[in-house]
């Protein structure tokens, strides 16, 4: 059979609310409808659906909050922007409703997943029977801002939220992508509490100083939901990658690591006018064996593609169209010699298995 795939990252409602996409209709739909718009031009095409899901088997995403410091507007139509800690909260509540109208208006399309018991019922299908099934959704929020208290953190769990990356650019809890810095004192409070609370702690966009400060100090269950190997980035210099150093700390914490299939995270001198062809599923495999390699097996990595996430069609590798291509990476491991069992592993058991430790009974 093959592989179901689970995906540490996509900003569903994100791209809802500014885009006003539907990812109950199918792409075609979405790409018909989206033609000559400010979507296309500052995002590219939409490689996502339900309907992709199902063809893939993308059984289970990490859906995010998401929302950019005002500094980071990207133009006038990037309405999801914040400039207080009040602004972000609102945006992140409202990411929610979104999410609740979805499960409400699509039961059979998109499921919460909040607890084991949420888990069990939707691999029941995936796992047995054939389709078509809703696919789980898990609430992951990046960039810590709309936190004003740690003891939100309550109604967020409450809410649904199950992971909190601290980080986008650099918040008030600590440095972050193109910022950097180490926790703050407010950082290491938020780190007490999730842990407390029992949230997995997403490293990806934290600076490398905060990042090796929480792989340190951490109790709980750590990630990178979307984080590329900086070794392997082609004229790769960003700490958005990771270094060697904390992937080896990550490893040595038992976390997994989600690979993104993005141009500019493959080579980072990729440009949005340059052919798709100067990237390939190929490179994304050796980011995905760089991993293999440090940790001496295949589990702890996976994908977290981050598709539609400020980029689509035209920035990813030729050899994809939607989110469903991803199964065309099997043969390509497979031909690099790892086994159905090690596919199996990169394409959604090694995230099944963190959810199953982490997620509340």
């Amino acid at each position: 059979m093959t592989p179901f795939i689970i995906d540490a990252h996509q900003d569903l409602a994100w791209n809802m609310l500014t885009f006003g996409r539907d990812y109950s209709q199918t792409v075609a739909e979405t790409r018909q409808r989206e033609q000559d718009t400010f979507a296309v031009e500052n995002n590219g095409d939409s490689t996502i659906s339900w309907h992709e899901y199902q063809k893939g088997r993308i059984a289970l995403v990490f859906a995010t909050l998401f929302a950019a410091p005002h500094k980071a507007k990207a133009g006038e139509w990037d309405s999801e922007t914040y400039q207080t800690s009040r602004e972000a909260h609102q945006l992140y509540k409202k990411q929610l409703d979104v999410y609740d109208r979805l499960f409400d208006q699509h039961p059979n399309e998109f499921a919460p997943v909040r607890s084991n018991r949420d888990l069990t019922t939707l691999f029941e299908g995936w796992k047995t029977l054939p389709g078509p099934h809703p696919t789980g959704l898990v609430t992951l929020m990046e960039g810590g801002d709309g936190i004003r208290s740690i003891d939100e953190l309550d109604e967020w769990w409450e809410r649904g939220v199950r992971i909190i990356g601290p980080a986008w650019m650099a918040t008030y809890y600590c440095g972050g992508t193109r910022e950097p810095g180490p926790l703050t004192a407010a950082g290491h409070s938020l780190l007490n509490g999730m842990a407390e609370r029992g949230f997995s702690l997403d490293i990806s966009h934290m600076a490398w100083e905060s990042a090796l400060e929480a792989l340190d100090r951490y109790p709980g269950p750590i990630l990178a939901s979307h984080a590329n190997p900086l070794k392997m980035v082609k004229n790769g210099t960003s700490n958005r990658f990771l270094t060697d150093e904390i992937i080896d700390h990550l490893l040595e914490r038992d976390g997994t690591i989600g690979i993104v299939p993005f141009n500019r995270f493959l080579d980072q001198n990729w440009k949005n006018s340059d052919p798709r062809q100067n990237c390939s599923l190929e490179m994304v495999a050796t980011h995905i064996d760089y991993i293999c390699q440090r940790a001496g097996n295949a589990q702890h990595v996976g994908f977290g593609t981050d598709f539609d996430g400020g980029f689509g069609l035209q920035h990813i590798p030729p050899e994809m169209d939607t989110i469903a291509d991803l199964q065309k990476l099997a043969p390509i491991l497979s031909a690099r010699g790892y086994s159905d069992r090690d596919i199996e592993n990169i394409f959604g058991k090694n995230w099944l298995t963190h959810l199953e430790k982490s997620l509340p009974a």
